[in-house]
């Protein structure tokens, strides 16, 4: 079987995520039909994720910013997810019960943010908030989604500290709006 260049993956992945999202924007029903926006200094949507950001660098959060949600917005949710990780969808970051007066989340987010009102939830690497993209070895470039939710509730009330996957189970009823940003690494 002939071996694809990783140029053209990437290219392959870019093109994905350009189709993936006009296709939902072109169906603008999503959670409500309200845009949103969000953004990173560190780097643009389809483009590489600078090391700084990663396991094989300082493995701290990018800076987000995001558009104020729609009317009827009580919190927002942060979501980081590699759909490429060899064995299903691997997340790495979710914070929620993050006020509406507040959108962004600075470089570098501690685990332990309780005092700001929002909270993190336990990332696929089993510990509490960010953990950086780390795919394997020579796997070609990985997606990472970093996504805002809007939500219609406040507070997400948990007994302990949720799972991602806990999360987003918990919160999808009250979303209002979303938007992403993808980045892409991968390692040599």
């Amino acid at each position: 079987m002939p071996r694809i260049p990783p140029e053209a993956n990437l290219k392959m992945l870019v093109m994905e995520s350009r189709f993936t999202r006009v296709a939902r924007e072109a169906t603008t029903g999503r959670a409500g039909g309200e845009n949103m926006e969000i953004r990173s200094e560190s780097f643009d949507d389809n483009s590489f994720i600078p090391k700084r950001f990663t396991c094989d660098g300082e493995d701290v959060s990018p800076p987000l910013f995001w558009s104020q949600g729609p009317e009827g917005t009580r919190s927002y949710l942060i979501l980081c997810e590699d759909p490429d990780a060899p064995r299903g969808t691997f997340h790495h970051w979710g914070v929620y019960d993050i006020p509406t007066d507040q959108t962004s989340l600075m470089e570098g987010l501690p685990p332990r943010t309780e005092d700001d009102g929002l909270k993190q939830a336990e990332n696929d690497f089993n510990t509490i908030g960010y953990q950086g993209p780390c795919p394997p070895k020579q796997d070609g470039p990985h997606r990472y989604y970093f996504r805002v939710w809007a939500l219609k509730i406040a507070n997400l009330e948990f007994e302990s500290t949720p799972t991602i996957p806990e999360l987003k189970r918990m919160a999808r009823p009250h979303l209002c709006a979303e938007a992403e940003i993808v980045g892409l690494y991968n390692r040599e």
